[in-house]
């Protein structure tokens, strides 16, 4: 009967460690995770600017994100856009680097009505890769 106790003692703490370790380690993973998911969105960043005459015309920058099309590399700028105007115009928008070099032009007609809020893709050329560490101005 020692023996019989000593092994479910013996179970019962692999057991325990057991669950200490997985509980430990998903703890990890989840922090892990999180910092890089904070760390791609801090990446990705970039600052955007309005051009005076757009400010005017009643159009307010939102959130920003990039993707890839096809096999392509965050070459789509997804530009959430507020209007406090109507507004029918064409909106190019311009990325530079961080010394301020222009790498990527994209151009996009934009037509809403006052009060509207909507998200619009900005493509451009495959070869552009949006880094998010410069600038990305709309005129």
């Amino acid at each position: 009967m020692v023996l019989f106790g000593a092994c479910n003692w013996a179970n019962h703490k692999a057991k325990e460690t057991v669950n200490k370790t997985g509980e430990v380690f998903a703890q990890t993973g989840s922090e892990f995770v999180n910092g890089v998911s904070k760390g791609i969105e801090k990446t990705f960043a970039s600052e955007g600017k309005l051009s005076e005459h757009l400010i005017a015309a009643g159009l307010k920058p939102g959130k920003m994100t990039t993707h890839g099309s096809d096999s392509t590399t965050d070459n789509v700028l997804t530009a959430y856009l507020i209007f406090e105007k109507d507004f029918n115009q064409q909106v190019t928008a311009k990325v530079f680097d961080e010394s301020g070099q222009e790498y990527g032009r994209s151009m996009l007609l934009i037509k809403a009505q006052k009060g509207e809020a909507k998200y619009f893709d900005f493509v451009f050329d495959q070869r552009t890769n949006i880094d998010g560490k410069g600038v990305i101005t709309f005129e």
